[in-house]
């Protein structure tokens, strides 16, 4: 599935390798929109590294993280083979959770240390990083999901649509101190 997604007219793999610590926006583009861009930036602004996959407007083609195999994407195989902790930007929209940012991942101690980075610069905004309070399909704990595949594992964001500047409460502040706490991570 992978491999077809990839070779899709219009979708834009990835792939910057610099420091050991990674950005991945696995559904930016078109499907979740504004991860790719807080991603690039956060790595930008790090140095860390980045993959990402955009989907043009004509495509909302949601394949499941933990179907991303890095043996198949092989871009994202070095990525992973480069990095030693991911950040996975994702976006969401639920009922009731417009609010809430939800910081998932296999590294428990890396999420509420990201968690803890993000509550300070997000006034408004609910950082939650207690798993049994995240849909359990927004966890990113399955144990091929590339988020837990580098050699120390990483989180998992889950992204409201505000805090990614969309929709008509959303704006470029929200975006910036989301930025501004991500980078902070790692400081």
């Amino acid at each position: 599935m992978i491999a077809e997604l990839l070779a899709h007219d219009g979708v834009r793999e990835t792939c910057e390798l610099r420091g050991r610590v990674g950005y991945m926006a696995l559904h930016g583009g078109s499907l979740e929109r504004g991860t790719a861009e807080v991603a690039r930036r956060s790595a930008e602004v790090t140095g860390a590294s980045l993959y990402a996959v955009e989907q043009p407007e004509d495509l909302q083609w949601h394949i499941p993280s933990h179907l991303y195999d890095p043996a198949v994407a092989t871009n994202l195989g070095a990525f992973l083979e480069h990095v030693d902790l991911v950040v996975s930007v994702h976006g969401y929209g639920r009922e009731g959770f417009w609010t809430r940012l939800l910081v998932g991942g296999a590294d428990r101690e890396f999420a509420r240390l990201a968690a803890a980075k993000m509550r300070p610069h997000l006034d408004g905004f609910e950082v939650v990083d207690d798993v049994a309070s995240i849909p359990r399909e927004l966890r990113g704990l399955h144990p091929r999901n590339p988020v837990n595949l580098s050699r120390l594992g990483g989180v998992q964001v889950e992204l409201p649509p505000r805090v990614r500047g969309l929709g008509p409460r959303g704006e470029p502040a929200f975006v910036d101190a989301l930025v501004t706490s991500l980078a902070e991570v790692f400081v």
